[in-house]
């Protein structure tokens, strides 16, 4: 019996996934789909360029396909920097496979560099109803736009390079929807954290989430990219969000966008691209923006938070025994004691930059908290931009001065200390505010600590060494920041 599918309600993963099916598997087996825009960086394309020169095959597609250098870049000294023998072969490999195979590349220092990420949706390749793929988990960032973004392993990355395909079995639904106001100085990142500690750390396994509701709605397209970056750290394949006019104005006029006709033919489609009424999902979840409060992680989880204002839970009160273990295990590696006020908890690294935080948005809220005030002794304060055209925005509009007026260092830009892959890592028992998306168990580095923080709170807490909010700066008197909501017109013209 088939399905008439113009007449069966569908969410918004069903008319991606159906627009993009090539070979649809049988029995359960996975479907054969194609990819719009497949994004590479010098960490895991290395092996599958090696795979397709030893099979004698060209990359079917490099239209489709665009290349970075961001992990293992430093963010200070240039070329220079790079001492690690392992980094500087991955890089020279990107740069003579992408020669080699006729791949655009943006190597680090040029104009176009900058974290994959970050640079898909500020250069218009990243748009709404394409699948994207990259050997890399946080791809769900681009499922802000409206697309399918999800990341892949390095035998599939080979794959896509050599047939714009890939063999995937079709994801579960799943719809988290935001209702309510998030109250002032409560960000994306903060109601992204909300949305793990509520789901789990394997809540979303095997599932596309489509986030909908009021504060969905009502966020920025720069915020909308934090919520769905995120979405990985619960076990989904990818997040997504429909696009509407937020999207229209953030892509218009956008370098790699259409112009003219095709983008009236595009905005036609891309009306369409929003859950059907009825549409049934395999899992539902409702929560109110305005329970949610600045949120930072205690545990080796992005999904173990707590309130600022909150203390480090006691690990016996888990769910089952599985979390009892694992919160035991994060409380000691953490150094941690149950019951220890989150606000006692010292740092001496505070990181503002990452895929999930570098955007000029991001940036305007951590330099408005630091506005006039100064790193507290002891902390080493960095800033990271996104991207080469986002430090370039936010040095037409005096960030960097701001950041560096108060003790942060301004940065090239790179993954950084998100990744511990690059001069940034954090040394052993070293203890971070990271705006970064992960904190696991040496993901800064080798012993390092790390809790997950927004830029707001990440700045206020360079101001007093320890973790902190905007609004208990100046004796817990001051008002909490509004979110910056703001694009402006020469940013979105990068």
């Amino acid at each position: 019996m088939t399905v008439d599918r113009e007449q069966t309600p569908r969410t918004l993963l069903d008319k991606l996934w159906d627009e993009h099916v090539v070979v649809a598997g049988d029995d359960g087996r996975p479907d054969l789909i194609y990819v719009d825009l497949h994004l590479l960086h010098e960490m895991t394309s290395p092996q599958a360029f090696a795979g397709l020169r030893a099979a004698g095959r060209p990359v079917r597609r490099p239209d489709l396909t665009m290349a970075t250098e961001d992990h293992n870049v430093p963010t200070f000294g240039g070329e220079s920097a790079v001492t690690d023998p392992l980094s500087r072969l991955q890089l020279d490999l990107l740069r003579t496979n992408c020669a080699e195979f006729g791949v655009p590349v943006h190597p680090m220092g040029t104009s176009g560099n900058g974290i994959v990420h970050v640079i898909g949706p500020e250069q218009g390749l990243s748009q709404p109803g394409a699948t994207i793929v990259c050997g890399d988990s946080h791809t769900a960032t681009h499922g802000a736009l409206g697309a399918l973004a999800f990341g892949i392993g390095t035998s599939e990355v080979e794959h896509v390079l050599a047939t714009q395909t890939l063999w995937m079995p079709r994801p579960r639904t799943m719809s988290v929807r935001i209702d309510g106001e998030p109250a002032a100085g409560v960000l994306a990142k903060d109601i992204a954290l909300h949305v793990l500690s509520t789901i789990g750390p394997n809540g979303g396994a095997g599932c596309v989430i489509e986030y909908c509701g009021e504060a969905v709605e009502a966020m920025t397209m720069e915020q909308r990219m934090t919520l769905c970056n995120m979405t990985i750290e619960c076990g989904a394949r990818a997040g997504v969000i429909a696009p509407d006019q937020v999207t229209l104005d953030y892509l218009r006029g956008r370098g790699r966008a259409p112009a003219g006709v095709a983008w009236e033919r595009a905005v036609d489609y891309w009306a369409s691209l929003r859950s059907d009424a009825g549409a049934v999902f395999d899992r539902a979840v409702v929560l109110n923006a305005a329970d949610v409060e600045p949120t930072v992680t205690w545990g080796t989880s992005p999904a173990q938070t707590v309130s600022i204002d909150g203390v480090v839970p006691d690990p016996e009160t888990g769910s089952d025994a599985a979390a009892v273990q694992a919160a035991r295990r994060a409380i000691a590696y953490m150094d941690l004691s149950p019951g220890l006020p989150v606000r006692d908890i010292s740092v001496d690294t505070v990181f503002i930059g990452s895929c999930t935080n570098g955007r000029l948005e991001d940036l305007r809220a951590a330099a408005e908290v630091l506005r006039g005030r100064t790193v507290a002794s002891g902390v080493t304060a960095l800033v990271v931009p996104g991207s080469r055209a986002v430090a370039a925005a936010a040095e037409r509009e005096g960030l960097d001065r701001v950041f560096t007026a108060s003790g942060f260092s301004w940065r090239e830009p790179g993954c950084s200390m998100c990744t511990a892959m690059n001069p940034d890592a954090l040394g052993p028992g070293r203890r971070s505010a990271s705006t970064s998306n992960r904190n696991f168990e040496g993901r800064q580095g080798d012993g390092a600590r790390t809790h997950l923080v927004s830029p707001a709170v990440a700045a206020a807490t360079a101001v007093t060494g320890r973790l902190t909010a905007p609004h208990h700066l100046d004796g817990g008197t001051g008002s909490r920041p509004a979110a910056i909501r703001t694009t402006t017109e020469l940013e979105r013209k990068q």
